[in-house]
């Protein structure tokens, strides 16, 4: 497989930091919070490319540049001042997903006696009500793309819409990255359709990894390659000891 400018090839861990990285394209001066090691390398390629004015954070206090660098400080209560105002764009990860966008990462089973205990709700409920939210999914399989989630932490369009105007208003999920395609809510009833395919992969490939029906457009786009560029800064700059592939294998 050749790069954008058919100069380069492009390992499957590459394909989803681009894919991830597009998820930032023409947010502008907002924040980015990536959770996992191939969405903080695409938010940070995202920056040093196509969106410049992008904001990144350290996960602390301090803003921070693509390589790392210091930029500013970002203490707690700014920090919830742009989760609150729409001004952050989340990319966090799910351990169930369903066909609307409800996420799990709190427990699998009855939340009254769940047979495992994850996370927690955590943020989910105020990220996905307030500011633009996408998902990362390392694992495209059946057990995280459930019919129905075993309980909702990220909000989905169906039960943002059950809940009325107020949680409505500001909800927006945007896209779902997995190691095999990128997904979207692009459709009448806002249910997950298949956007694109990486490379080498196949509809049947998605449809056998999913554990309910995907919306398939007539013609289904693969996921845009990355420039020679682009994997310089991915292979020398932002990643140079290989983690990606420790997250996606080659």
């Amino acid at each position: 497989m050749s790069g954008g400018d058919g100069t380069a090839t492009a390992t499957r861990a590459e394909q989803c930091v681009i894919a991830c990285a597009e998820a930032w394209r023409g947010d502008g001066e907002l924040l980015a919070s990536p959770m996992g090691l191939i969405p903080g390398i695409g938010a940070r390629l995202a920056r040093r490319t196509f969106a410049p004015d992008l904001l990144l954070t350290d996960g602390e206090a301090m803003l921070i540049g693509p390589d790392g660098e210091r930029e500013g400080w970002l203490p707690y209560r700014r920090h919830l001042e742009l989760v609150t105002s729409g001004r952050r764009h989340v990319m966090m990860g799910a351990s169930q997903l369903d066909r609307y966008g409800n996420q799990n990462i709190s427990c699998i089973g009855d939340w009254h006696r769940p047979t495992r205990q994850l996370l927690g709700v955590r943020g989910g409920p105020v990220n996905t009500l307030n500011n633009p939210t996408s998902y990362w999914v390392p694992r495209h399989s059946r057990r995280v793309f459930v019919e129905k989630v075993d309980m909702v932490c990220g909000v989905g369009h169906d039960s943002a819409a059950a809940a009325g105007p107020s949680a409505t208003r500001f909800h927006c999920l945007r896209r779902v990255v997995t190691d095999l395609a990128v997904l979207d809510f692009d459709t009448p009833d806002r249910t997950l359709r298949l956007a694109s395919l990486h490379p080498g992969v196949t509809v049947a490939d998605v449809r056998e990894a999913t554990g309910f029906a995907l919306t398939l457009p007539d013609e289904i786009p693969y996921t845009r390659e990355p420039t020679s560029e682009e994997l310089r800064l991915i292979r020398e700059e932002l990643d140079p000891d290989g983690l990606r592939h420790r997250e996606v294998p080659a």
